[in-house]
């Protein structure tokens, strides 16, 4: 998602807070769907009647509740990361700025 906004930025000259809104619309598809996979392929583990399914169970709900957890966490808070980040980036570069003109 990180790499998208800033190519978009890059490219298209838009501003932090459009860019990462560009890759988010663009970036939550794949990412929602890869996680989706792999959440899909632990259900077995938590539904399953087996013989030692029992122990197998905790692992496919930890699985699923790590997925789920990481999943809030990756679209929810990287771009308001970046955008912190990015934030803290412009005051540091106008910073630099007012120091090269105080000096010259």
């Amino acid at each position: 998602m990180i790499d998208f906004a800033l190519e978009t930025e890059r490219t298209e000259g838009l501003p932090p807070l459009q860019a990462v809104r560009k890759a988010c619309l663009l970036r939550f598809r794949p990412i929602l769907m890869t996680t989706f996979a792999a959440l899909l392929g632990a259900v077995p583990l938590i539904f399953g009647t087996a013989v030692g399914s029992e122990l197998r169970r905790p692992l496919g709900i930890t699985i699923v509740g790590g997925l789920l957890v990481s999943q809030i966490l990756t679209l929810f808070t990287t771009p308001v990361r970046y955008l912190a980040l990015e934030s803290l980036a412009g005051k540091r570069k106008s910073h630099v700025k007012d120091l090269e003109f105080a000096n010259s």
